[in-house]
């Protein structure tokens, strides 16, 4: 399975999801909040998130990460041993280090 990671900036927060695309085309978004939501192709999947206001993190430069509040070097996605982990770490308070 292939994942990647998109985020949303919420106020002073960080808002992540991760889309897993499965070998059969079909795709999955784990939201923040826990849900595991199907969809029938990675473009559906993509559509979904951007229709959201989700950015896919490898797309983003430094402009586009200081206009959603934090600098681009300072940010990765979470990780975590479970996906029920992973839900605890998927919003991030952003600093004003950040």
């Amino acid at each position: 399975m292939q994942s990647t990671w998109w985020l949303s900036s919420l106020g002073n927060f960080l808002v992540w999801a991760r889309l897993d695309v499965r070998p059969a085309g079909t795709a999955q978004v784990l939201d923040c909040d826990g849900n595991t939501l199907n969809y029938e192709s990675e473009d559906s999947a993509r559509a979904a998130l951007l229709d959201a206001e989700f950015h896919a993190f490898d797309g983003i430069d430094a402009s586009d990460a200081e206009r959603m509040g934090f600098a681009l070097g300072r940010v990765q996605p979470p990780s975590a041993q479970s996906d029920e982990e992973l839900v605890q770490r998927m919003i991030q308070p952003l600093t004003q280090s950040a």
